[in-house]
């Protein structure tokens, strides 16, 4: 005599294969009734119930062709399937651990009385984005062509978008593809793009691209200097540059040096100073500071010139100017008449 199961898998063959109007679906008023569509998430469990009554003698859940359960019976070698329930008004198994492959239909399949019945559920597998390819950070001159690639997967499958973190708030979506292209680029252009996959499964994924344009000097801020002899005078140039320039001072056809003539340079960044410790006559005239990187130089002219020495602050009591003199002399004459005065109408 055959196995038991024998009859619930050639019932279900049977009736999936011959039996015109099986299999039905769920929500049909057919019996036996099956679940809704199940969707979770890769990695969740998923249980797959099957409403049954007392007219039902064999029960058993499919996959496809392949017996998961039959009764009691454990047909699938999988150990993430197992059975949940099998009474007379349900029977149920879980899927633990579910995974993309695990996607598509099952069939809950019974025997009654008179012939075989089934319904079928379709699971449907989550899976929160990921980006699995995305451009390295880059270095590039003004002017050449960018594209950067940024590739996710996920199911749904997500939408990619990128964002130039560099600019105002608002104004940063840039692009909605796997592709960034950007021709001629500008040196405002360069800094950190962010490229995120959003299924809403989960979080979006997020990862950072940056990019660096190189391009030649050009000096933003350079002012003439006046300073009285004796004094210390400083001339100041500032230039911007990717790669960061490199700075020389001139005057006329000499190059000047650090400790050279009384005079210090120093470089910090984009500023670059010269500096005169104590000022002389042969010290004033046309100075030349030039910025250099690897794609082009830039210069500027700078005058230190001479001013007049602020007038000394007098103390109180101070003789400043004549004005002042001639006030002392009044004030000694009216003193001595005064005295005297005095003397006279005493004696």
């Amino acid at each position: 005599m055959c196995h038991p199961a024998y009859w619930v898998v050639f019932s279900a063959t049977t009736a999936l294969l011959f039996i015109p109007g099986v299999p039905v679906r769920s929500g049909d008023a057919t019996f036996p009734k099956a679940m809704d569509n199940v969707t979770v998430r890769q990695g969740e469990s998923a249980t797959l119930r099957c409403t049954i009554d007392d007219r039902v003698t064999r029960v058993a859940w499919l996959n496809r062709s392949t017996i998961l359960y039959a009764g009691n019976d454990k047909w699938s070698i999988d150990p993430r399937v197992i059975i949940l329930v099998n009474t007379p008004t349900q029977y149920s198994i879980m899927i633990q651990n579910v995974d993309v492959y695990d996607e598509g239909p099952y069939t809950c399949s019974v025997q009654t009385d008179n012939h075989p019945k089934t319904s079928r559920v379709h699971l449907i597998v989550q899976v929160p984005p990921q980006i699995m390819n995305i451009s390295s950070d880059i270095t590039v001159n003004e002017g050449s062509s960018v594209t950067l690639l940024c590739l996710a997967i996920g199911r749904p499958e997500p939408t990619v978008t990128w964002r130039h973190l560099s600019v105002k708030e608002g104004q940063g979506f840039v692009s909605e593809d796997e592709y960034l292209e950007i021709s001629d680029i500008k040196r405002d252009q360069s800094g950190e793009y962010e490229c995120s996959a959003l299924n809403d499964v989960a979080a979006p994924d997020v990862r950072k691209v940056k990019i660096t344009v190189n391009y030649p000097p050009y000096i933003s801020k350079a002012k003439n200097t006046g300073v009285s002899v004796g004094q210390k005078g400083i001339l100041s140039c500032e230039a911007s540059a990717v790669p960061m320039a490199e700075f020389q001072w001139f005057k006329e056809d000499t190059r000047l040096a650090t400790g050279l003539d009384g005079v210090r340079i120093e470089n910090k960044g984009r500023m670059s100073t010269l500096t005169f410790f104590n000022v002389s006559e042969k010290d004033y005239g046309n100075y030349t500071c030039v910025a250099t990187n690897k794609l082009g130089n830039t210069n500027a002219s700078i005058t230190l010139y001479e001013i007049s020495p602020s007038p000394a602050v007098a103390g109180p009591g101070a003789v400043i100017d004549g004005v002042n003199s001639a006030s002392r002399a009044l004030a000694c004459l009216w003193l001595s008449g005064t005295l005297l005065a005095h003397f006279f109408i005493k004696f």
